[in-house]
Parts: C-alpha cells; sequence; structure tokens
C-alpha cells in the first residue's frame, strides 16, 4: 500500500471510529465536516413484464361456470390478476381445453377478451388435449397472433358458439381496434405443417420460442419432438440479437415429477442424443429458463443432458385447471421413485440428471416474469385449494374463490453467474466481479431442511446480475443484486456475511471512497441491515469475523471493502452517505 493510500485508510479509520464513539452527533458531524452526495437517479433501464400460465381444463359437466370443458372461472381470476399487475402479454402453455372440439377452442379464446380489452397480448400453445388436426385448424383461426401478432383479433364467428354457461358466464364483448404485441419471426420458417403452431416472437429485448409437438395441420402423426423442430428452435435462438433474454415454452418437460411422457418420448430415458442436442442447444444459447405444463403443480429443477454436458431450469407451471396431481414415490417419500431414478438411472444404466430446487402441490398459480435491460425477476403467485382425490387424481367439483399470494422470486441477469449450494453447504462459492467491483458471501450456510414431496433435498440456485454506477454519487460500488437465498414461501434467508468492494471512483469526502453497504428501500438506499429481519445494529472498523452476528456491520479498508451479516437478498452497494446509513434506522 503506498503512503497516501495508507494515510487515506487511516483518515478514513479515525473518523469512522470517531463517529461510531460519538453517536449522538453522527449526522450532524460528518454532514458539517463533508457535503451530501447527490442521490441516484432511477434505473435507465425501464422494466416490462410479461405473465405465464398453465393448463386450463375443466370437467364435464361444468358447475355452471366452466362452459365447454375450458376453465373459465379460473382464467377470468388469471385475467383480473395480470391486469392489475400491467404485464405486456400473456404466455399460456398447452390444454387450453379439456376435451377438444370447435366449441371448446372458440371459448377458450373468447374468455381471453379481458386481457385484449386491457391492452394485454396473449400467446398461447397447444397441449395433449388439443391434438389433432381439426383442432391445429381451429387453433389457428382463433389465435391468429401466433402468426401476425395481432391481438384482439378474434374471429366473429367464436363467439358465436354455444355457451351452455351463458346465464352466469356470458361472453365477454370486445372492444377497440386490434394491436400488435412484438414481432413475429420468420426466420428460419416453421417446419412443415407447424406455422403458428411453433412459433417465435420478439418483445423489446427479448425473444420467445414456442414448441408444438403435437400434430400439425397436415394430419401426419405427431406427438413428440423431432430433430428438424430442434433445429429450427436452435436456429430461432441463435439468430436473435446479441445481448438480449431467450425463453423457450413446450407443453411437455423434460423431466417431470407424476407424467413419465415428455417432450421426447414415454419416459425421461427417451431418444438421448436429441435430448442432447436440445439441451446442449437452450445452454449454448443462454437460455436460463425452460417452462412447460402437463403435471399440474408448481416445481423447479436442474435438469442435465444425458450426456452430462449441459444443463438447464426445468420449470413445470402450477395447474390453472380442475385437476392436480402429486410427484411419483410420495407415498413413501423414497426418491428411488421418482421418474428421474427409475428412468435414467434403473432403466438406462445411467446416473441422476435431475437437482431439485422447489416444489408445491395443490396450488392454481401464475407467474410474472419482470424484464430489466440484463436482469430478470420471476415472482410465482398461487392460490391453495383442497382437491378432492377421485379415481387416483386429485379433482375440484367447483370454480374456488382464489386468494392469491407471492410465494417466491428468483431470477438471473445476462451479467452474473449462478451458483449451485446444497443444504447444509456454506455460501462462500458465491463471488462474481464487475468493472471493479466484487461481491463476496464471506460467511453463512445453507440451513434449509426442506425436501420435495418424493424426499429429495433441495438445492438453492444463487444468481448475481449488477448494475453499473454511472450516474450515482452516492455510490462507491456498483450495484449487484442476489436472487435465490430464499426457501419457498419464507421471502427470508439464513443469516449471511456479504462484503462488497468500494471502488474509490467518485466524490472523495476525506474517507477514502469508504461507505456502508447498502440494499435499496422502499425511498432509496438504506443500511443493508436495516431491511433484516431481527438482529442488532453494530458498526465494526474492520473484517469481518464469524463472531459478528446478526445486523453487524462494518467497514474493512485494508481490504477496501463494506460487509453486512445479513438474512434478505435483494440489491446491494456501497455508499459513502455515511451520515445516514449510521443513523437510526427508517
Amino acid at each position: 500500500m503506498n503512503s497516501r493510500r495508507r494515510r487515506r485508510s487511516l483518515t478514513a479509520s479515525v473518523l469512522l471510529g470517531a463517529a461510531v464513539l460519538a453517536t449522538a452527533a453522527i449526522g450532524v458531524s460528518i454532514a458539517a465536516a463533508h457535503s451530501k452526495p447527490a442521490k441516484c437517479p432511477k434505473p435507465a433501464d425501464k422494466a416490462w413484464s410479461f405473465g405465464v400460465m398453465s393448463d386450463t381444463q375443466w370437467s364435464s359437466p361444468s358447475d355452471g361456470k366452466n362452459p365447454n370443458t375450458v376453465a373459465v372461472g379460473i382464467i377470468r381470476q388469471l385475467n383480473d390478476q395480470f391486469i392489475a399487475k400491467h404485464v405486456k402479454f400473456v404466455v399460456q402453455v398447452g390444454d387450453i381445453v379439456d376435451k377438444q372440439s370447435t366449441a371448446s377452442l372458440d371459448t377458450t379464446a373468447v374468455f381471453r377478451q379481458d386481457l385484449y380489452n386491457a391492452g394485454i397480448g396473449f400467446y398461447p400453445l397447444r397441449g395433449n388435449h388439443e391434438n389433432n388436426q381439426a383442432s391445429a385448424t381451429e387453433f389457428l383461426n382463433v389465435f391468429p397472433q401466433t402468426r401476425n401478432a395481432m391481438m384482439n383479433s378474434t374471429p366473429s364467428s367464436a363467439f358465436g358458439v354455444s355457451n351452455p354457461d351463458s346465464a352466469t358466464q356470458p361472453f365477454p364483448m370486445p372492444s377497440g381496434s386490434p394491436f400488435q404485441v412484438g414481432t413475429i419471426s420468420a426466420s428460419p420458417a416453421a417446419p412443415s405443417g407447424f406455422g403458428g403452431l411453433c412459433y417465435a416472437f420478439d418483445y423489446n429485448n427479448a425473444r420467445f420460442v414456442l414448441l408444438d409437438q403435437f400434430t400439425p395441420t397436415t394430419g401426419a402423426s405427431h406427438s413428440v419432438l423431432d430433430a428438424g423442430q430442434v433445429d429450427w428452435m436452435n436456429g430461432q435462438l441463435a439468430r436473435r440479437a446479441k445481448g438480449t433474454h431467450a425463453f423457450v415454452f413446450a407443453h411437455k418437460g423434460i423431466i417431470t415429477e407424476n407424467h413419465t411422457d415428455t417432450l421426447f418420448g414415454d419416459d425421461p430415458s427417451a431418444n438421448p442424443t436429441l435430448q442432447n442436442a436440445f439441451i446442449g442447444d437452450l445452454a449454448a444459447n443462454g437460455v436460463r429458463y425452460f417452462m412447460g405444463g402437463h403435471d399440474h403443480m408448481h416445481n423447479r429443477a436442474l435438469v442435465k443432458s444425458p450426456n452430462g454436458a449441459a444443463s438447464v431450469q426445468d420449470i413445470t407451471l402450477a395447474s390453472d385447471s380442475y385437476k392436480f396431481y402429486i410427484p411419483n414415490g410420495t407415498a413413501g417419500a423414497d426418491p428411488k421413485q421418482t421418474n428421474d431414478y427409475v428412468y435414467n438411472v434403473v432403466k438406462a444404466g445411467g446416473t441422476t440428471r435431475e437437482t431439485p430446487v422447489a416444489q408445491e402441490l395443490n396450488t392454481v398459480g401464475y407467474y410474472v416474469y419482470t424484464v430489466r435491460g440484463a436482469s430478470v425477476t420471476v415472482d410465482y403467485y398461487c392460490a391453495v385449494v383442497n382437491p378432492t382425490l377421485t379415481d387416483g387424481e386429485y379433482l375440484l367439483s367447483a370454480t374456488p374463490t382464489l386468494t392469491f399470494t407471492k410465494r417466491e422470486s428468483f431470477g438471473y441477469s445476462l451479467n452474473g453467474k449462478e451458483f449451485q449450494v446444497p443444504e447444509g453447504t456454506p455460501y462462500t462459492s458465491v463471488v462474481d466481479s464487475f468493472d471493479g467491483t466484487t461481491a463476496r458471501i464471506l460467511g453463512g450456510v445453507n440451513g434449509s431442511t426442506a425436501t420435495d414431496s418424493s424426499g429429495r433435498a433441495l438445492t438453492k440456485t444463487i444468481d448475481t446480475g449488477w448494475t453499473p454506477d454511472t450516474r450515482c454519487d452516492e455510490l462507491t460500488s456498483n450495484i449487484v443484486r442476489l436472487w435465490g437465498l430464499a426457501d419457498l414461501g419464507t421471502g427470508r434467508t439464513d443469516t449471511y456475511a456479504l462484503s462488497v468492494s468500494y471502488d474509490r471512483k467518485g466524490h472523495d469526502h476525506g474517507l477514502g471512497h469508504a461507505g456502508i453497504l447498502a440494499t435499496r428501500g422502499g425511498h432509496g438506499w438504506v443500511n443493508a441491515v436495516d431491511a433484516n429481519n431481527g438482529g442488532s445494529r453494530h458498526f465494526v472498523l474492520g473484517p469481518w469475523k464469524a463472531k459478528y452476528g446478526l445486523g453487524t456491520f462494518g467497514i474493512d479498508p485494508s481490504s477496501h471493502t463494506a460487509w453486512a451479516v445479513v438474512n434478505h437478498g435483494g440489491s446491494f452497494a456501497v455508499s459513502n452517505d455515511i451520515g445516514d446509513m449510521m443513523g437510526h434506522r427508517h
């Protein structure tokens, strides 16, 4: 360390030590001695969001709210949620009806009108409940947006279909003019017969690829993804603009928990060569999330390709139907009964490919993806329902009134990293750097004991993401975001110590550009420990030590880092607004 830097560190030590001792005069002494830094402007990247939902089947006969085997009673409650969340569009991953017919497809299309009337787009897929040539043809008729991105264009003939529940569930009436949401990608062209069934579209800084594995308009028998469709998907992903997000959807998953059938065949071991290509293409093109339905439960898992060379997070979406499933192996809580073990280990003679991350059963749910520049945050909302076990399936006989709560948030950034932390493992593997700033978890252990319904311990996927500090005099570091530290349903994390380096840029207030680790609160930046649940505020000048409890925070001039012991995630940065940061809780 040169003499000037040594003197600056000594100055910081003296001033901050004195400030801690003179607690009654903290704010006054620092404010009087140093000019107050300007507050940070709002982030330059404007956030936008989209919704995702799953299967909307309803059994026959209807309960008066779900005509023509469509779960209209649930759809309309979800529509209200998406409208309230101001999403730009909604994606549904198939099984949009229970019994395929012209009447059922027309009905499911008509009841998306609430979204169109609110200026929200809708992009659907077919599922195995719409698997024939006639359904393919009518799907294209009532959802022209899959070929031209024009919403509010449902043909008038669809509104004339018979509605046996018209007294209690009348058709919504269209208002306004057709409008465009995004742009359909025309290159490369979809495989023969799949135009508008398999399709891709761009919105803002993201590309969306929707895969249909079912019988096309040509009538050729088709029930699994083939090599031509995988090549088409890869082309869509590889040809998108540089630095953009990509999301891939299908009805069936790669490995699911109840159903054994997948995108590629009758069970997870089917067609390993094509699976290697598919998962490899997703990973090579930066796709973090592959989303599907079919299994009627909320489940997130990391799935490796059969050759172990690549992986993707396989997200099975919560049910929006009358039907709910439980994982195989649940009754005995035996991991050796999971589809992964039975088909990949026993049948295929390989190893497990699935790492469970989160799971929740017997809920009606939906998802809101919020995109801000390089980052994506996913919020999962659900309402708990009480289905009845009937002939091996868990079913609802009447539409419930749904009260939704946010159960978990997860996410990623294109400029960050992902770390897998199993239960009982320290978080100290989480280290990432960006443009001169390093964030590091110094201490703390994944103390979760949660399991999925088959008895498997869950692994936390912790993601980092960065926002450059280019316009903020208050901050002396870039901003790091942490996702994935909390268990589903808790909102709080284990206690851990986080360190962020300050890079000595911006205004020098005589403290060597040192600062306090801050987190973004409702009204700007606050001391990171002020967002804790519990603990006692205590400042330390010097390095973090394992003995320090929740609420301890400090500055280590020797390593040019600010650190804090916290129990929450979010966004963190070093703030040189020391007077406010060392004052009382907000």
